[in-house]
């Protein structure tokens, strides 16, 4: 149960070592961009702007979904009463350099995972060092479970929301090319990222920054929060709403267990 030192390895020895991954990383993102752009038709056509047509799998599945609880059509989706316009020169080129990095930065994630995990071993116990599998297939899990919820979930919502509100009919929704890539991409990495809330509080609980107590006495404040961000990105229906929130708080309350778990165990030890 002895950490390891590397013979007190120095503070700029440290800033070698995270120079390094941040250059492996950046070359694996590089990698796996380079892939993408080989099916680039598909990225774009099927993926990315998929959530700008009525038959896209979360709208008729919420159609379905409506049509069980008895809501009839209030949630269907017939129609997308805007259009997606470029507005500037290397407008669609700059999108798609950044859609690349995107998609290669979320293929690359468990490789990043490895990088990082490498650079924090040291500082391990020699019985936690063993656990770099699981702690890279749960960590690739959640996140690439939080990419899929924000592109499933949070993308359609907000983009139905948006689509159908209006001050006017006079006024017509024309969205710039920018503004819906900038959605798609904080979508998708915020939910991502959000996702990993479990491992994070581990190590957190682990240095003793935070404990279960923390956690419970702010929950009701996470709870607020969780309800607002839900209300914000999707229509003002409790079906949608409910959709959003319950996995975020889920994700929560999962936190909250691993947490009791790590600090009985740390007091034990």
């Amino acid at each position: 149960m002895t950490k390891k030192n590397q013979s007190e390895m120095s503070f700029l020895d440290h800033l070698e070592d995270l120079r390094w991954l941040l250059v492996r990383s950046t070359i694996a993102i590089i990698i796996m961009a380079c892939f993408t752009y080989f099916i680039s038709d598909y990225l774009f056509d099927t993926i990315i702007f998929g959530p700008t047509r009525p038959t896209f799998f979360t709208y008729t599945y919420m159609c379905e979904l409506s049509h069980q609880l008895g809501f009839a059509e209030s949630i269907c989706v017939t129609e997308m009463p805007f259009i997606i316009q470029n507005t500037e020169m290397e407008g669609q080129v700059n999108v798609f350099i950044w859609i690349c990095l995107l998609a290669g930065f979320i293929l690359a994630f468990p490789f990043i995972l490895w990088e990082i995990w490498k650079f924090i071993s040291p500082a391990l116990y020699d019985n936690e060092k063993k656990n770099a599998r699981v702690f890279i297939f749960f960590s690739s899990l959640l996140f690439f479970l939080g990419v899929l919820f924000g592109y499933f979930i949070v993308i359609p919502m907000s983009v139905n929301f948006v689509a159908t509100f209006t001050v006017s009919s006079v006024v017509l929704n024309q969205f710039t090319l920018d503004s819906y890539i900038g959605m798609v991409k904080t979508s998708v990495i915020a939910s991502g990222l959000f996702f990993e809330m479990p491992i994070i509080i581990y190590f957190l609980t682990k240095l003793g920054l935070v404990n279960p107590k923390f956690l419970r006495d702010y929950r009701k404040y996470a709870i607020v929060l969780v309800l607002i961000i839900a209300a914000i990105v999707t229509p003002p229906d409790v079906v949608s709403q409910t959709i959003v929130a319950v996995p975020m708080l889920l994700i929560y309350e999962a936190s909250i267990f691993l947490s009791v778990l790590v600090y009985k165990k740390e007091k034990q030890s």
